[in-house]
């Protein structure tokens, strides 16, 4: 019998899917043993979106003046002091925004409107990168604090200033010319700006303590305006100035070293507080002191004696004193001298009149 068979293709099974294969039980292998010591079934490893890389390094949650209150950023600024812990600073501040405003209308002789945008802390250093330039940067010294501060004026107030000062039209924008250094008479114009505002600024620390705030030197370069390590912290004041339809920014910096002389009064929650003190208390304890009994000695004579002359008392010995009868005597209280008088009798018994006050006394001492 004679007839053409045909066989089927023969199927070669895949390594990775027979279950029975090498390559799939280690496959099972590896993957059972990342879970197996938890117990737990193994999952895929989970790739961040970028709003949880956002919120992890902070960038999700900014603060309206900038700063970061999640992520990296927080642990990075938090060695930073908040100007919250100098509540009488705000208060300062606040006192400048009024002054400044009648100063500079007199100044300006024009309608000027001055308020706080902000008051933040921050790091030197970070605020010198954040400039924006063009600006002029003045550096004055506190000269009771022994110490310097920075004021920043942007190129919009420095063009409305000088458009002012030099009697420009109310109503018209005051022209920018970027790409160019200020001239002379633009420098001397925000001299004199600046020496009105420093002169505010000390008015307006008065009622803490008196300090003269002296104009140091004028810089366009923010390196050459350095006054603190770059890492210290500073606060910074923003201040917006407006001049009907001009106007711009002027920001104050004050290191926290400049401020430390007066620490503790700005530390204040109000005016004239007291730390550590308790009126009440003092008074008190004032009243019971007038009432306390304390032990007076009158010293007739001392003597030096050598040891064994002491030794050698016994009952019936006699000290003989060098003290005459009018001779003065010391009175002493716990070992201070206090007094000097005579000894006499009154009423029977022996008495010590006091003739020398304790300050002669003391003087001749």
């Amino acid at each position: 019998m004679s007839g053409a068979s045909s066989a089927a293709p023969e199927m070669v099974p895949d390594p990775a899917s027979d279950p029975m294969s090498e390559e799939a039980m280690a496959a099972a292998w590896a993957g059972a043993a990342e879970g197996a010591e938890d117990g737990l079934a193994v999952q895929p490893a989970r790739v961040l979106n970028q709003a949880e890389i956002d919120s992890l390094l902070g960038f999700d949650a900014q603060t309206p003046d900038g700063e970061a209150r999640t992520g990296m950023q927080r642990i990075i600024s938090s060695g930073l002091v908040s100007y919250e812990r100098l509540p009488m600073l705000e208060i300062v501040f606040d006192r400048l925004v009024r002054i400044m405003s009648t100063s500079l209308r007199n100044f300006t002789s024009d309608n000027v409107e001055v308020g706080i945008d902000n008051i933040v802390s921050l790091r030197f250093g970070d605020y010198l990168n954040s400039i924006p330039l063009p600006a002029m940067l003045a550096v004055f010294k506190a000269e009771e604090w022994d110490n310097y501060g920075l004021m920043v004026v942007d190129s919009a107030m420095i063009y409305s200033i000088v458009d002012v000062l030099l009697g420009g039209r109310r109503g018209t924008a005051a022209m920018r010319i970027e790409g160019r250094p200020y001239t002379t008479i633009e420098r001397t114009l925000v001299e004199r700006l600046i020496h009105v505002v420093l002169a505010d600024l000390s008015a307006s620390f008065d009622p803490l303590c008196p300090v003269s705030f002296r104009f140091e030197r004028l810089e366009v370069n923010p390196r050459f305006a350095t006054i603190s390590r770059l890492s210290n912290a500073a606060v910074l004041a923003r201040l917006r100035i407006d001049m009907e339809d001009r106007g711009g920014r002027l920001e104050l910096m004050l290191p926290y070293a400049t401020l430390e002389p007066v620490r503790e009064l700005l530390l204040q929650q109000f005016m004239g507080e007291k730390f550590g003190r308790d009126s009440i208390w003092e008074t008190h304890l004032a009243e019971e002191l007038w009432n306390t009994d304390v032990d007076l000695e009158v010293v007739l004579d001392e003597q030096v004696m050598r040891l064994s002359d002491v030794m050698r008392l016994q009952p019936g010995s006699r000290i003989t004193l060098g003290a005459q009868p009018n001779a003065s005597v010391l009175l002493r209280c716990g070992g201070t001298v206090l007094f000097e008088g005579k000894v006499g009798r009154r009423k029977g018994k022996v008495a010590v009149r006091i003739e020398n006050p304790v300050q002669r006394l003391t003087q001749g001492l």
